[in-house]
């Protein structure tokens, strides 16, 4: 219940959440200038390859397992780097090599899972994103990509930023969505701004008469412009959360439901259920202009570390 009150003060606020975000306001604030003086303050690592960091200032999802999927897609030799969220393991755990799956969703997370299966990047999950970026200089990586790593303030970095196109709640957390102030924005390289710089496209599969939208995502009213027509039904779970599938039948059973309609986030977590999955398959379309250029950055990048590796040879 506190979740859900939260979510929608953060993404749809209505008159009666202004006054705990106000009350709680001192509070974001405070959590808001610790960030900037971090970001400010903290010097950064150079770790002699290209790293592309793919993330946001709002808490929950904004597109970045797709953009880190379409952005994969353009390099050979690239690793993907993530946290691995909600996993149910600790440290570092090669999720793929070069698109071979080497470990189960529990072991990677969700949205590391489908990054591994809709691409032929090398991709690592690890609490030590340092560790991590050595590891995938040890495997041949040539490019980097690290999901979620607008936060990592010590990693030099090229940073892309991706914006909701429609923001109701500039607040820090805990009075609002943000992660930090929201002008910190200008700390990024390239900020994508959604339904501008990018836009998302939906495809479906197996669509059936009754269907019952069973996701556990953050902010899941986000799907309801998307949704075809037949869905009866929801069924939400908190966020990187796992499925039950006895319980899923159940619901199934009560609800007469022919089918549940899920997203590939959450597919990756029911491939050995047997049920009936309608399938939501979410792609961005990207400005090619802004794609071109981080092309140049990674160019002028591996350009720069090799002319760095001649001069130390000589």
């Amino acid at each position: 219940m506190l979740r859900e009150f939260f979510e929608e003060m953060f993404f749809n606020p209505k008159w009666y959440h202004w006054g705990v975000g106000v009350a709680l306001l001192p509070l974001s604030l405070l959590y808001g200038c610790v960030m900037l003086v971090r970001r400010v303050v903290v010097a950064k690592m150079e770790f002699d390859i290209p790293i592309i960091s793919v993330g946001n200032l709002i808490v929950g999802g904004s597109g970045k397992t797709p953009f880190v999927i379409e952005l994969a897609k353009r390099y050979d030799c690239v690793a993907i780097i993530s946290r691995g969220y909600a996993r149910k393991s600790k440290g570092l755990y090669l999720v793929s090599s070069s698109g071979e799956i080497k470990c189960s969703v529990e072991e990677s997370g969700d949205e590391a899972m489908l990054m591994a299966i809709s691409t032929n990047a090398t991709v690592i999950v690890s609490e030590d994103r340092d560790k991590a970026i050595e590891y995938a200089k040890e495997l041949g990586s040539k490019v980097i990509i690290l999901d979620d790593g607008f936060s990592k303030v010590h990693i030099k970095k090229f940073d892309i930023l991706l914006e909701p196109s429609s923001i109701k709640n500039y607040l820090p957390f805990p009075s609002g969505a943000f992660r930090e102030f929201y002008f910190s924005k200008s700390f990024a390289d390239m900020v994508f701004v959604e339904d501008r710089d990018f836009k998302r496209v939906v495809e479906y599969q197996d669509l059936s008469e009754r269907m019952m939208l069973t996701t556990a995502i953050a902010n899941p009213s986000r799907l309801d412009k998307f949704l075809p027509d037949g869905v009866v039904e929801r069924y939400y779970l908190d966020d990187h959360s796992y499925f039950d599938e006895d319980e899923l039948k159940e619901q199934i059973s009560q609800k007469n439901i022919t089918s549940l309609l899920v997203t590939q986030k959450d597919m990756v977590k029911m491939v050995d259920f047997k049920l009936r999955l309608s399938l939501m398959k979410l792609k961005l379309e990207i400005d090619n202009t802004k794609l071109q250029a981080i092309d140049a950055y990674v160019k002028e990048k591996q350009n720069e570390i090799q002319n760095r590796s001649g001069k130390n040879a000589t």
